[in-house]
């Protein structure tokens, strides 16, 4: 088993309070994303879990052994716990081929030459880069260069891997290409994977689960449809999603069972929820949830254009409502229509999320 545990975990530098009472687990074979802007707290914990920062309080557990007690300063050496890093830089030895780069960890372990052959090979292989073993680091391209560093990672059979903003450095193209060939090697593997990142979209795309931080505090942790369709509370829910979701203040003036009666300035909307709540709220909605017609609509709430921005396979559409409502909605393809003029939009009311204007909290969940 490779199951990881953290209770009670704080972190200070100097006089920041870096991580509060972080409770986490992550299972045996997850994916698990530790997301959140810079500053979070995510590489602190990723450099904890690897000990190669300490704790000042707290307990972790590897494979149900204890390698941290904060109170009792016991710290299990890095080398002892079983895990692989991959950093953002890639910290090749640039005079050793990628054979001798990937190999090196294998030959501290004292394994025979044969052993070593196939197993770098075998490791080569997974991220397809066998053709480059006899290269230097300088003759490959930053893609090839981050599949060596993540090779090196995996030759010696980790139970953990831990990747640190690894395709930070990878231009776009090759950063599409780096997050299908990690997804591809954990469903290989079955390698428990923590994997830090500010991207959102990579959290999204490669993960089983994500663990959001903000100011070394966990948010939310949770699958990744979970984390961008029922974010925990506002913070998460402006946090996630690209182009960034919609706000609209409510007012629910009534309950009824299984419903959530709003006064907006879109009008009234009813939406089905399982909570009981009355009170002010913010209603959230992402812009793909919203459906623009150029023809009135029996229920649609007229808008003007504001501002139209092509990208290509999607156009994103500012509109404006007659309150002053700033909506923004994103139409898969093309959509050709000038500024100032007046089109109709609805929404599923099932796509709505309802958080509480007071704590912030996600109210209902469908």
């Amino acid at each position: 088993m490779s199951r990881i545990v953290l209770k009670g975990v704080n972190k200070h530098f100097n006089n920041n309070h870096i991580l509060k009472d972080l409770d986490l687990t992550i299972e045996e074979g997850d994916f698990m994303t530790l997301l959140g802007p810079s500053g979070c707290g995510k590489t602190t914990t990723l450099r904890i879990i690897t000990g190669l920062e300490n704790p000042e309080s707290g307990i972790i557990t590897i494979s149900d052994k204890e390698v941290v007690n904060g109170e009792l300063r016991h710290y299990t050496k890095p080398s002892k716990r079983g895990l692989n890093l991959v950093f953002q830089s890639y910290a090749l030895w640039p005079h050793m081929t990628v054979s001798e780069n990937v190999s090196f960890g294998l030959s501290v372990q004292k394994y025979s030459k044969a052993e070593t052959k196939e197993k770098v090979g075998n490791a080569l292989e997974k991220m397809q880069i066998l053709h480059l073993k006899d290269r230097y680091p300088s003759e490959l391209s930053g893609g090839q260069q981050q599949r060596v560093a993540i090779a090196r990672a995996i030759v010696t059979e980790p139970k953990v891997l831990l990747l640190d903003e690894p395709l930070s450095n990878l231009d776009a193209k090759l950063r599409l290409d780096m997050r299908a060939e990690l997804k591809r090697l954990h469903h290989e593997l079955k390698t428990t994977i923590i994997y830090v990142t500010h991207d959102q979209v990579e959290a999204l795309t490669m993960s089983t689960k994500i663990a959001v931080f903000f100011e070394g505090v966990l948010a939310q942790v949770a699958p990744p449809r979970d984390i961008y369709r029922y974010p925990a509370n506002i913070r998460v829910a402006s946090f996630i999603g690209n182009p960034k979701i919609n706000f609209i203040d409510a007012d629910c003036e009534a309950v009824n069972t299984g419903t959530l009666k709003m006064e907006t300035s879109l009008g009234t909307l009813h939406i089905p929820s399982k909570n009981v709540y009355s009170g002010k709220a913010d209603l959230a909605i992402y812009p793909e949830d919203i459906q623009i017609s150029t023809e009135r609509t029996a229920n649609g709430i007229p808008c003007a254009i504001y501002s139209v921005l092509p990208a290509g396979s999607e156009t994103l559409v500012q509109l404006t409502t007659k309150s002053n409502l700033n909506l923004l909605v994103k139409v898969i393809g093309e959509l050709d229509v000038e500024i100032g003029k007046t089109v109709w939009i609805d929404f599923p009311m099932d796509k709505v999320n309802v958080y509480d204007r007071e704590n912030g909290e996600l109210v209902q969940l469908q």
